[in-house]
């Protein structure tokens, strides 16, 4: 853990000085249940947020995909880690996963309304949707609709094939996501910035090895992605 956080605070170290934002995610697949890892959680965002509070750019992402545990229990994992964030930077923005993978329950048996009807009891927060584009068409746009109707919405991954990050790309229902996250002014964050095998790595694999980060290292995903990105400056 000490070698791994040292990592984190090197990376964004790196952004920052690079003038841009850097999202500190707290990954948990297996168990989904964050509340079983509490104590390091804490541990991990002290050591984060303190060497790091002078910076105005840090988001934290406190459970970034929970799962096979109810909203309750994501509620309860966030009131007793947001506190330990918030005695040391106060107002730090701090986003909070939601139920099912970070679908508002879509991939499960949660809803939306679960949320709204029991959010979590601070300000500045912002809650997490997931999306993959080739495998969550109309019914997950109606989530997300949904909830930015409800709720301060920021999808912190997403990629434009399969769930897996792999597949074909559905640049048609990626075109949808990206209309709707504009009109409703939604933050979104794509998923993955690797050349790994996937149709979803935006670099094709090897490019590290080369360090050749040109457009025409970049697959199909990767080009799309990035003009989606300067058409939104």
């Amino acid at each position: 853990p000490v070698g791994f956080t040292a990592q984190v605070n090197t990376l964004i170290a790196m952004a920052s000085d690079r003038g841009m934002y850097a999202l500190v995610d707290w990954h948990q697949l297996n168990p989904g249940d964050p509340n079983y890892n509490l104590a390091l959680a804490k541990q991990f965002f002290t050591d984060i947020v303190t060497s790091n509070q002078h910076r105005d750019n840090v988001l934290y992402d406190i459970a970034n995909e929970p799962n096979n545990v109810a909203w309750q229990g994501i509620r309860d994992y966030a009131v007793e880690l947001i506190p330990v964030i918030r005695t040391i930077k106060n107002d730090a923005v701090i986003l909070v996963g939601t139920q099912d993978w970070a679908t508002f329950g879509g991939s499960g048996n949660g809803s939306v309304q679960e949320v709204v009807n029991n959010p979590v009891p601070f300000d500045n927060v912002m809650y997490t949707f997931h999306y993959y584009a080739a495998s969550h068409q109309d019914f997950y746009r109606s989530i997300l609709t949904d909830a930015a109707d409800k709720l301060p919405v920021f999808v912190t991954e997403w990629g434009t094939q399969l769930y897996t990050g792999d597949g074909d790309n559905d640049f048609v229902s990626s075109q949808a996501y990206i209309d709707l996250m504009k009109q409703k002014q939604i933050s979104w964050i794509s998923w993955n910035y690797s050349d790994d095998m996937r149709s979803g790595a935006v670099w094709q694999q090897g490019t590290r090895r080369t360090n050749n980060f040109s457009d025409s290292q970049l697959k199909e995903a990767g080009m799309w992605i990035k003009d989606q990105i300067l058409l939104g400056r």
